[in-house]
C-alpha cells in the first residue's frame, strides 16, 4: 500500500532500476491470430509495466497488418490508454490475419516502420504461427535493416543503432494447443463459456430426456472437449489426439443405453471440431446424431457452440496469467541481449517460466497425428493432457463388477469445515476411482458431527452422477472437530470396519486430521491411511498452493467488481470500498485486487498502518484528477482489528470529501455459493483421484498382513507445492503453520503483491529474482 519504498521486497526500486531500466528503450505490442479473452490484461500489463520502468510503450494495431501499414497503426500508449480494460474480451488492438507480413517485402516494411519509432523490443500476443512469424522476423532482422540502408531509407548510424531485435512472445489461444505451457490465455475462459452452455442444456436435457451433442472448439487440439467433458461428467468424449477404438458405434451405443436403463434422464456427448477416428477420417456432430437417432431412436439435439467460446469477460484465472505474463514479458525484454533467443512467457504449474519460442513450436502435435502415432500426439500434448485423459477414462467408464478385482476393503469420504465449490466434483471423482479400484466406497454426512452419530452409508457409482456442477457440499458439512467425539467415531471406525479415509475440507479438515493422528496411540482404528484434499475458498491451508473452491470465490469477486465498477461509469469519482472473506488470509482480496484491477487492497500478511491508509487517499485523489474518475479498494475481513471496513469507508469519505464520494459493500456468504468454475471442477476431480490412487497404493501394502499404519507418513495432506503434487505428512506440516491466525507461515501469491500495485501506478519494486528464467520445463499436471 505505501507510497514510498519502505515495505518493498529485497531489491529496492532504485536497483531494480538500475539493472533493468527501460529508459530510451521502446517495447511494441501487437495481439494476432485469433481473438482470447485476456488477451487485454496482457496488453495493460506490458503497457504500465513498460512505463512503470521508463520505456515508450507502443500500440501495434491490426496485428502485423498494422505494422506493415504503418502510420496511425503504431501509437504510443499511456497509463490511461489501457484503463477500464481488463474485463473486456477480445482485444482492443484489434487482430488481423496478414499475408503481406509473410512476404520479405512485407517485413521490410513493418521494420522500416518500426524503425521510425526507435521500436526493437516486440511482444507479441498470439497462437504459435504468430510467434512463428516474429522469430523469423527477428532472424532477419540485420538483413532488412542492411536492406533499407542500401535503399536510402535509413542511414548507417540507424543500422548500427537499432541492430537487434528481441521478441517475447505470450500464447493467446483458446484452443491451449501451444506445447510447452500449461494454460495459454483465453482457455480458462473459453471452458467458463462451456460450461456455463453444459449446465444450462443439462435443465433442459433432463426435463425432456434428451441426447445432446456439443461441439466444441480447438482445431486440432481436444483440450477445451476432454476438460470440459471431465468438469460436466460427459458420458462420451471425441478427440483428436485420442481417436475411440473400432467398434466405437456399437460401445458408444450400449452405455447411452445402459444410461437409460438405470433411470438416468440426460446423455452429453462432446465433439471437438477437429475429432477424428483411428484412420483420420473426421467424426462430426452430425454423423453422431444420426448414429445415436437410428440405432437408438433417441431424442437427440446437436448444439454448435462456435465464437461464443471466444466471447464474454475473461474469467479471473485469464485476468491474473495474462498480467503476470505481461509483466515477465517486459523484464524479459529489459534483460535480452542480442544473444538470447526469442522466448515464449509461459506458466509452469504457478510459476512464471521462460521457454525458447522455436523449441515449443516444433513439438508438431499435428504431425504425429497425420501419421496416425497418437500416443506420441497425446504425450506432446503434455503431461496434463494425458493427466486429464486417463481420469476421464477412469471416471466415465464402469468397468463391470465380475472385472473388478475385490479388495474387501472399506473407504470413507466425509467434507469438513464451510462448503466450497468443487467439493462435489471431488466427492464424485474419489467414489469412483475407489469403486474401479475394488474398495467399497462409504459417505459420511455432516462432517464429524454425523461420522460421531454413525451417519454413514455406503455410496455407489451411479449415486454420484452429475455431482460435479453442483455447489456446496451434498454430503453435508460442518466445522466440528472430532477432539470431543474420538471414542464415537472410533466406534463407528470400528463398526463399519473403516480400512482408510479420505477428508475433503479446509483449515478445521486439517486441524481434525491433526488430531485423529495425535490421537492414535489411543485408538488403534485410527491407525489406518488417511488423506486430507484441501477445499476452501480462504486457500489457507498449509501444504497447498491452491484450494478447490477459492477459483470459483475469486471469480464471484471479480464478476462482482466488474459490476461494481460499470455501476460508477454513470457516476463521476465514486471510491469503492469492498470487503471479501478469507479469514486472516488475504489471497481473495490480493489476487482479486489483481483480477479486478483495483487501487489497494488490504491484508492481513502485509501490515499497514494510518500513513499508508493516508498515502491510498491521495493517490486515488491525483488519480481523479485525470480522466479514470472511479476507485476500487478491497479489504480482507481480518486484515485488522481496527481498521475496520466501516472505519476505511468512513477515512475515506471525510479525506476525499469535495473529491471523491464512497460507498462499500460486504460480500459476504456469496463467495461460498454459485456452481463451482471450470478449474476447481477438474482440480478436484483430479486431486481427489490421486488421493485415492494413494490409498489404494497403501492398502495394498498392508494386504493380508493386518499392518497397522502407524508412521507419519500414513497421514498427509495432498497438495500443490510449487511445481509438485505431494502428499506431506500432517505432522511435518505443523512446523509451517501459524495456528493462532490459520494460515501458512509462508504463502506463494505473496510475490505477486508487488504486480497489483504496480499496476496501479503505486511505487512498488517488483523482484527480479522471483520473475521466470530461461529453463527446459514439462508443463505440470495433477
Amino acid at each position: 500500500m505505501d507510497a514510498d519504498d519502505s515495505r518493498a521486497p529485497k531489491g529496492s526500486l532504485r536497483k531494480f532500476l538500475e539493472h533493468l531500466s527501460g529508459a530510451g528503450k521502446a517495447i511494441g505490442v501487437l495481439t494476432s491470430g485469433g481473438d482470447a479473452q485476456g488477451m487485454n490484461a496482457a496488453v495493460r500489463a506490458v503497457v504500465r509495466m513498460g512505463i512503470y520502468v521508463g520505456a515508450k510503450v507502443y500500440f501495434i494495431y491490426e496485428g502485423y497488418q498494422g505494422m506493415v501499414d504503418g502510420g496511425s497503426n503504431i501509437a504510443e500508449a499511456d497509463w490511461e490508454s489501457v484503463s477500464s480494460i481488463l474485463q473486456v474480451g477480445g482485444t482492443i488492438i484489434g487482430s488481423a490475419r496478414c499475408q503481406a507480413f509473410r512476404t520479405r517485402e512485407g517485413r521490410l516494411k513493418a521494420a522500416c516502420n518500426l524503425l521510425q519509432r526507435g521500436i526493437t523490443n516486440l511482444c507479441v500476443i498470439g497462437g504459435d504461427g504468430s510467434l512463428t512469424g516474429a522469430n523469423l522476423f527477428r532472424k532477419e532482422w540485420s538483413g532488412l535493416l542492411e536492406e533499407l540502408a542500401r535503399n536510402g531509407q535509413i542511414d548507417k548510424e540507424a543500422v548500427q543503432k537499432y541492430a537487434y531485435l528481441n521478441v517475447v512472445g505470450m500464447v493467446g489461444s483458446i484452443d491451449n494447443d501451444f506445447c510447452g505451457t500449461d494454460m495459454t490465455i483465453g482457455t480458462d475462459s473459453a471452458l467458463h463459456r462451456i460450461i456455463e452452455v453444459v449446465d444450462a442444456i443439462m435443465t433442459t436435457a433432463q426435463s425432456h430426456q434428451r441426447t445432446f451433442v456439443l461441439e466444441v472448439m480447438g482445431r486440432h487440439c481436444g483440450y477445451l472437449a476432454l476438460v470440459s467433458a471431465l468438469a460436466c461428467g460427459a458420458d462420451w468424449v471425441f478427440l483428436p489426439e485420442s481417436p475411440p477404438e473400432e467398434g466405437w458405434e456399437e460401445q458408444m451405443c450400449v452405455k447411452l443405453s445402459e444410461n437409460r436403463a438405470r433411470k438416468k434422464r440426460l446423455n452429453i456427448i462432446i465433439v471437438a471440431e477437429g475429432a477424428i477416428d483411428t484412420q483420420n477420417k473426421p467424426i462430426t456432430s452430425e454423423k453422431i446424431k444420426e448414429l445415436v437417432v437410428t440405432q437408438l431412436g433417441y431424442d437427440t439435439r446437436v448444439t454448435i457452440l462456435g465464437h461464443v467460446q471466444r466471447g464474454g469477460t475473461p474469467s479471473a484465472f485469464d485476468r491474473i496469467l495474462a498480467s503476470r505474463m505481461g509483466v515477465e514479458a517486459v523484464i524479459a525484454l529489459l534483460e535480452a541481449t542480442p544473444d538470447t533467443p526469442a522466448c515464449v512467457v509461459s506458466l509452469n504449474g504457478n510459476h512464471a517460466v521462460r521457454l525458447p519460442l522455436m523449441e515449443c513450436v516444433q513439438m508438431d502435435v499435428q504431425k504425429a497425428m497425420d501419421e496416425r502415432r497418437f500416443q506420441d500426439a497425446v504425450r506432446l500434448r503434455g503431461r496434463s493432457f494425458a493427466g486429464n485423459l486417463n481420469t476421464y477414462k477412469r471416471l466415465a467408464i464402469k468397468l463391470p463388477d465380475d472385472q473388478i478385482p475385490k479388495t474387501n476393503c472399506n473407504v470413507a469420504v466425509i467434507n469438513v469445515g464451510a462448503p466450497a465449490a468443487g467439493m462435489n466434483a471431488a466427492v464424485r471423482s474419489a467414489v469412483r476411482v475407489g469403486i474401479a479400484d475394488g474398495h467399497r466406497m462409504l459417505a459420511i454426512y455432516d462432517g464429524f458431527d454425523g461420522f460421531a452419530k454413525g451417519q454413514i452409508k455406503e455410496i455407489g457409482w451411479t449415486d454420484v452422477g452429475g455431482w460435479t456442477g453442483q455447489g456446496g457440499s451434498i454430503l453435508g458439512t460442518k466445522r466440528v472437530l472430532p477432539g470431543k467425539y474420538l471414542e464415537e467415531i472410533a466406534t463407528q471406525m470400528r463398526t463399519h470396519s473403516i480400512n482408510a479415509l479420505l477428508i475433503i475440507g479446509g483449515f478445521e479438515a486439517y486441524l481434525g486430521l491433526l488430531e485423529l493422528s495425535a490421537a492414535r496411540e489411543k485408538h488403534e482404528e485410527f491407525c489406518v491411511p488417511m488423506v486430507m484434499v484441501p477445499a476452501t475458498v480462504s486457500n489457507n491451508v498449509p501444504g497447498s498452493d491452491f484450494s478447490i473452491g477459492a477459483d470459483t470465490a475469486l471469480n464471484t469477486i471479480t464478476d462482482t467488481c466488474d459490476r461494481i465498477k460499470q455501476s460508477a461509469s454513470g457516476t463521476k469519482r465514486r471510491v469503492f470500498i469492498i470487503e471479501t472473506m478469507g479469514g486472516y488470509c488475504g489471497y481473495l482480496a490480493n489476487m482479486g485486487g489483481l483480477a479486478a484491477g483495483a487501487d489497494a487492497a488490504y491484508i492481513f500478511e502485509e501490515p499497514f498502518d494510518i500513513r499508508d491508509l493516508q498515502s491510498n487517499v491521495e493517490h486515488l485523489t491525483e488519480k481523479m484528477k485525470t480522466t479514470i474518475q472511479r476507485g476500487l479498494v478491497l479489504r480482507n475481513e481480518s486484515c485488522s482489528e481496527n481498521y475496520t471496513t466501516d472505519f476505511i469507508y468512513q477515512l475515506y469519505s471525510e479525506e476525499g470529501k469535495g473529491v471523491f464520494d464512497c460507498r462499500k459493500n460486504v460480500l459476504g456468504h456469496m463467495q461460498q455459493g454459485g456452481a463451482p468454475s471450470p478449474f476447481d471442477r477438474n482440480f478436484g476431480t483430479k486431486i481427489s483421484a490421486r488421493a485415492m490412487e494413494w490409498i489404494t497404493a497403501k492398502l495394498k501394502e498392508a494386504r493380508g498382513r493386518g499392518k497397522k499404519f502407524t508412521t507419519d507418513d500414513s497421514i498427509c495432506v495432498l497438495g500443490i507445492s510449487k511445481r509438485n503434487v505431494i502428499f506431506q505428512p500432517v505432522a511435518e506440516l505443523k512446523k509451517q503453520t501459524d495456528f493462532e491466525h490459520r494460515i501458512p507461515k509462508e504463502q506463494w501469491w505473496l510475490k505477486l503483491r508487488p504486480l497489483m500495485k504496480i499496476l496501479a501506478k503505486y511505487k512498488a519494486s517488483y523482484d527480479v529474482s522471483d520473475s521466470g528464467q530461461l529453463e527446459h520445463v514439462q508443463p505440470w499436471s495433477v
